[in-house]
């Protein structure tokens, strides 16, 4: 069992740098052996096509994302530090996951249907985030801003360097790595005040 589960975990390893690097219409399934270092026909023992073996990958790579936003919502807390808590996690995992982005935004543009699929089964985790900014809405903690915008704009500055990180790195930053490296490890802090400077209601304006 621990030998299959080993051998399975090279498969979606090797898969993820191929598509990645090629995207699911340029891998052939003989690529993702070669960097799994198995041969061919044990690679289709476990998976019979490249669509399921994709399918695979870019399942396990959501669950991620979901994993974080699932923590987020389901633990009480107050909306400022549900704020902190989600972006904070957020940009921790795509610090650790960098490809989530790109891959996402790839399928985005191949085969929307599955990521449609992917949030549709996990449509309590809307409804928990668009709960929560109600709630905050109607205790007068945030200004009235419908959900969809508060969630999309928070996701979007999470996102948004990871995906242009060429351009970020190469023009803003003269091709200095360090730098941008630098520039990630403080986004936490950065989104979570432009975010809360914008939407937490002052006391002093409430009175």
């Amino acid at each position: 069992m621990a030998k299959e589960k080993s051998t399975e975990d090279k498969i979606i390893n090797a898969a993820r740098k191929v598509f990645i690097a090629k995207g699911m219409d340029g891998t052939r399934m003989q690529e993702i052996a070669d960097v799994a270092g198995i041969n061919k026909a044990l690679l289709h023992y476990y998976y019979r096509t490249k669509t399921k073996l994709f399918e695979r990958v870019f399942t396990h790579a959501f669950k991620e994302v979901f994993v974080v936003l699932e923590r987020a919502v389901s633990n009480e807390m107050d909306f400022e530090r549900f704020l902190e808590k989600f972006i904070s996690q957020y940009i921790k995992l795509l610090k650790s996951k960098s490809y989530i982005p790109q891959f996402v935004i790839h399928e985005l543009n191949r085969n929307p249907d599955l990521i449609v699929k992917q949030l549709q089964d996990k449509s309590f985790i809307k409804e928990k985030l668009f709960q929560l900014v109600d709630q905050a809405i109607e205790d007068k903690v945030i200004r009235p801003v419908p959900p969809v915008h508060l969630i999309t704009n928070i996701l979007a500055l999470c996102i948004f360097p990871f995906v242009a990180r060429p351009i970020i790195t190469g023009f803003a930053m003269d091709g200095d790595k360090k730098k941008f490296k630098t520039y990630i490890d403080e986004r936490p802090e950065q989104v979570i005040a432009f975010v809360k400077h914008a939407v937490l209601i002052n006391q002093k304006e409430e009175a």
